[in-house]
């Protein structure tokens, strides 16, 4: 939970970082700018308010690993939820209209994190895990959509070492593969999720494991 906190402020704190001028600047995630990442990320905040206030009295279904769904489909930018949040961004207008909207509902989210109590049972989609395991999924969440924010903006601080590797982690387990000890926990999760291509030398690296990439996480 400790982790789900710092990763969701270092998250929030770049998208306040970034300039005005780079919110029309593509993403990391196909087909989204800058902006329709950050009014993603209000959704995320919603969800975890959400979560956390909707208790469960049946037994966990799910962890912090099993959260996760996994495909081989990247998504096409056509699901209703995607065409939705990009009108939505486009309805703020100003950056810093979203950028004080997600600060008010991420922080709030922030804060109920950290009064929640880890062994409470909470219940989304159709799902039942404790509140610990809900937002310790979430450090997957905050990491590679942090790397999303980043991807074309190298003047922002990227996510740090520890969410990195808590997310290769949860990747690797959820899908029962390793990755090369030659890749970096950031060039895993990127050619891993799909999020640039593998270079021929790390196609060599990874084998049989290339031809079943990118795990789509979701």
């Amino acid at each position: 939970m400790d982790l789900f906190s710092r990763s969701w402020a270092a998250l929030l704190a770049a998208v306040a970082e970034t300039p005005d001028e780079d919110f029309d600047k593509p993403s990391g995630c196909a087909g989204w700018l800058v902006r329709d990442l950050a009014c993603h990320l209000v959704i995320d905040a919603q969800d975890v308010l959400i979560t956390l206030a909707t208790p469960a009295d049946t037994e966990p279904t799910r962890d912090a690993v099993t959260y996760w769904e996994v495909s081989d489909e990247p998504p096409t930018g056509e699901d209703d939820l995607d065409a939705l949040i990009v009108r939505l961004a486009a309805a703020y207008q100003e950056p810093r209209l979203l950028k004080f909207h997600l600060d008010d509902v991420g922080s709030a989210a922030g804060r109920a994190a950290t009064l929640a109590d880890p062994a409470a049972r909470v219940a989304t989609r159709d799902i039942v895990l404790t509140a610990g395991d809900f937002l310790s999924a979430y450090v997957l969440e905050w990491t590679l959509h942090h790397l999303d924010l980043v991807a074309h903006l190298p003047h922002l601080d990227g996510p740090a070492a520890e969410g990195l590797a808590e997310t290769r982690r949860i990747l690797e387990e959820r899908t029962g593969e390793k990755f090369p000890e030659s890749f970096s926990d950031t060039d895993a999760l990127l050619v891993g999720t799909g999020r640039r291509e593998a270079t021929d030398a790390e196609k060599a690296a990874l084998g049989d494991l290339a031809a079943k990439l990118p795990f789509v996480i979701g």
